[in-house]
């Protein structure tokens, strides 16, 4: 009887053990998947995006490419992945999707709004192909993003094709420069005096920071202060009166040249 059940064990161990393995090769192939992708979304970011501005008419014509990245980003699992390439799956997913979304209409779009309806936004239109899914624009940004990973630096990371947006940077996110990429993004946004600046006592910002205050802890200052850099942070730091924030209207005109 002892070894009988000593044999189940080992037998019920080994079961165990080829499972976890099993689900290790899963996620590492997805994984794999994942940097595939990103080599094609490379490619053309790296060819058609320039200091955040979009050539859209060069994507246009090349805009078999971009459907096949999508194609392949819709077979991926990305729950399969880890957090941090889960994290940059997403955002690669919203503005490969949003880039989608203006050739659609392009030429003749001058502002991603241009391609909403009576009935829907067009960040409320199910586009989205993802793991079997059709998903919006919201859907990725505001119940994956936002609520899954809680972290602020998303609203510099994804972008609305618009000029009030962070810039669109040249290179896919990718899960194991996650972290460097999304502090350079939010750096790079908040140190641009076309979008953010100090003037006297009061400091004028984008207005992502209203919209979104509770995923800043409604401390837009704390948070913008961390990023500031250089003559700004220094700025900041030297004031002796408390500083005035007021919000900037939001450019909507597409980022595109």
């Amino acid at each position: 009887m002892m070894i009988m059940m000593m044999m189940m064990m080992r037998n019920t161990l080994v079961v165990l053990c080829l499972g976890m393995l099993m689900i290790a090769s899963v996620s590492r192939a997805a994984a794999l998947g994942a940097k595939d992708t990103d080599r094609l979304y490379a490619e053309l970011l790296s060819t058609y995006v320039h200091d955040g501005v979009v050539d859209y008419q060069g994507l246009k014509a090349d805009e078999k490419k971009l459907d096949a990245y999508l194609d392949i980003l819709a077979g991926i699992a990305p729950e399969k992945l880890s957090p941090d390439d889960q994290f940059a799956f997403y955002v690669n997913a919203y503005n490969a999707w949003t880039i989608k979304l203006i050739l659609t209409g392009y030429p003749g779009v001058k502002s991603i709004k241009d391609m909403g309806t009576w009935f829907a936004s067009p960040w409320k239109k199910k586009i989205c192909r993802i793991d079997g899914k059709m998903l919006t624009l919201d859907d990725i940004e505001h119940t994956i993003l936002r609520p899954r990973f809680k972290d602020p630096r998303i609203h510099f990371a994804v972008n609305c094709a618009s000029k009030g947006c962070p810039k669109l940077i040249s290179e896919p996110y990718q899960g194991h420069i996650l972290n460097r990429q999304l502090d350079d993004a939010a750096r790079g946004f908040i140190n641009d005096s076309k979008k953010n600046y100090l003037d006297g006592d009061t400091l004028y910002l984008s207005s992502i920071f209203k919209w979104f205050a509770e995923d800043f802890d409604h401390d837009v200052f704390g948070f913008f202060s961390k990023y500031a850099s250089g003559d700004l942070k220094n700025q900041l730091s030297a004031g002796s009166r408390p500083v005035k924030i007021k919000y900037l209207d939001y450019d909507w005109s597409l980022n595109g040249r």
